[in-house]
């Protein structure tokens, strides 16, 4: 691909992402290209994502260098700007992460060279009663230990506004979208709404939608299920609800889910991958449907999604199924499948990261 600009997202806390990111600064300047640092805090307030991708030039390739949370900054960005996306890990669970540091610059090399598959990922995006605020007092409360919060989204206004459909608002979620209270003595009482269709009323410390790429993130920890991020599909988990369906519900990738808070809850917050962006006050809503535009995400070799999952979540084996021995291959990962198998995505043998540096160019 033709990469005329790069970003970095840098997680500065950690020493290993300094050093990445002072590397691929001597990348970009090896092969004449601008880079800027983005998504810095700011003193004195922060900036929204287009301030902060036009000020760093608009580049069409954002680097992230550190771990998930990383990688979620830097997908907000790209979002915002449909650049491309590569996220380089050097976290501690590694989830979205795709690349190792030590592959960081053959893996820029490659991106040159337009060696790459990108997957398209699903964002969420937002509809509201009204835009979304958050209190001074609830600020303070709530405040970051770095700095202080995200500013509120804005409204588009390239969409319809109405009293029946609400407003449209520019923000997209790669992870999730949660409705959670504010008291911890009170439960948020919410409406949820799927395909336009109250589903039930719930009383509950919080209710998450989730993409599939989120579905292994809070959503996961609620006891929601595991769902690959190449499915279509939102998620809707409780969390703690006081009721006997304590289930999450899996929805096709056209229908969306309303949130509507009750006349006798209390307020909501609601978190857009883990950034507090608003709080709700009885009666009102959300609507929470899958975006048009999808986040565009580098990867070099095949996604081992499963294998991932078996590794960060230290999965282990029944006792009584090791006693039978190591599982064999369920399929050949050395020869082509049969016709009636060759529609299917099967992972052959793991494929070789990027080699050394081509030294010539």
């Amino acid at each position: 691909m033709t990469v005329s600009r790069v970003g970095l997202v840098v997680h500065g806390g950690r020493p290993a992402a300094r050093d990445a990111a002072r590397a691929v600064h001597a990348w970009c300047a090896e092969h004449a290209l601008p880079c800027a640092d983005i998504d810095v805090w700011e003193e004195g307030g922060r900036r929204s994502a287009r301030e902060e991708v036009a000020s760093a030039g608009d580049p069409d390739l954002i680097v992230t260098l550190g771990g998930d949370g990383t990688f979620l900054r830097g997908a907000r960005l790209a979002a915002e700007h449909d650049a491309l996306l590569l996220g380089v890990d050097l976290g501690r669970l590694g989830f979205l992460t795709e690349v190792s540091a030590d592959e960081v610059l053959s893996a820029l090399d490659a991106v040159l060279a337009g060696r790459l598959a990108v997957d398209h990922r699903m964002l969420l995006t937002l509809r509201a009663s009204r835009r979304l605020e958050v209190p001074p007092d609830v600020e303070a409360l709530m405040r970051y230990g770095r700095g202080p919060l995200l500013p509120p989204p804005r409204v588009r206004t390239d969409c319809a506004t109405d009293d029946e459909w609400g407003i449209a608002l520019n923000v997209f979620a790669l992870n999730d979208v949660v409705l959670e209270k504010l008291s911890r003595d009170r439960q948020v009482s919410v409406g949820v709404y799927l395909a336009g269709r109250l589903l039930a009323s719930y009383s509950a410390d919080a209710l998450l939608v989730a993409t599939p790429t989120g579905s292994t993130a809070y959503s996961f920890a609620a006891g929601g299920p595991v769902v690959s991020p190449r499915a279509e599909a939102l998620v809707f988990t409780p969390i703690a609800p006081h009721m006997a369906f304590d289930r999450s519900v899996v929805t096709a990738p056209d229908e969306p889910i309303g949130l509507r808070v009750l006349e006798r809850s209390g307020q909501a917050a609601v978190s857009v991958d883990g950034q507090l962006r608003g709080v709700l006050d009885p009666g009102d809503w959300i609507g929470v449907y899958a975006a048009r535009r999808r986040l565009r995400a580098a990867r070099l070799k095949p996604m081992d999604f499963y294998g991932r999952l078996r590794a960060r979540m230290n999965l282990t084996d029944a006792p009584a199924a090791v006693a039978d021995g190591t599982p064999a291959p369920l399929w050949s990962v050395t020869t082509p499948p049969p016709g009636d198998l060759a529609h299917l995505t099967l992972l052959t043998e793991p494929s070789e990261p990027p080699g050394p540096r081509d030294e010539a160019g």
